[in-house]
């Protein structure tokens, strides 16, 4: 019985240990791209401001596939891979076996905080329109709806695209992680 209490309390200091990680991942990450962002869409005009909206739109969504494919991979598809020593198989083996890890920071961490940028940067585009149109209204929450329903939609294809080709993306990420050395 004193086993399965120290395999329990060594699984909840666990579980706090990796929320305070994400936490301090996310706050970190936060301050960093909200910073970046809003200094560099304040000095934009308009179109260039939309371009990277869109930028981080499509970075939301493309975190969410990651995530979404490491979560429905098999590490039976990588461990032959792996066996051949066919770059980045390893960090994708190694991806799927955390996959629960992987997709929080991908589809949680970066898709959220990808979300929170782009609301943050609709609203800044909406409020230059608005000065620059002479405009007696807000149009932000014509253009916060638009993002939002092009970030749902998105996110919605790109679970299927993750779905359909788990070992195709999943073996990507896990090669271009291997240029940057992050396989063992």
């Amino acid at each position: 019985m004193g086993l399965n209490n120290g395999k329990k309390e060594k699984k909840e200091s666990s579980g706090i240990k990796w929320f305070i990680t994400i936490f301090v991942i996310a706050f970190i990450l936060s301050i960093i791209f909200s910073f970046i962002s809003t200094t560099a869409i304040t000095k934009l005009s308009i179109i260039p401001a939309f371009i990277v909206l869109v930028l981080v739109v499509l970075l939301g969504i493309i975190f969410d596939i990651i995530g979404v494919a490491v979560t429905v991979g098999k590490e039976s598809d990588f461990n032959a891979m792996a066996a051949k020593k066919i770059p980045g198989a390893k960090t994708s083996l190694n991806m799927i076996k955390n996959s629960a890890k992987v997709s929080n920071i991908c589809a949680d961490v970066i898709g959220d905080i990808a979300g929170v940028l782009s609301g943050s940067i609709s609203a800044l585009i909406s409020m230059k329109i608005t000065s620059s149109m002479n405009l007696d209204f807000n149009i932000q929450f014509i253009i916060s709806a638009i993002v939002a329903s092009l970030t749902i939609g998105g996110k919605a294809i790109g679970k299927g695209i993750a779905q359909n080709n788990t070992t195709k993306i999943v073996g990507f990420v896990g090669k271009v992680l291997k240029i940057f050395g992050r396989e063992k």
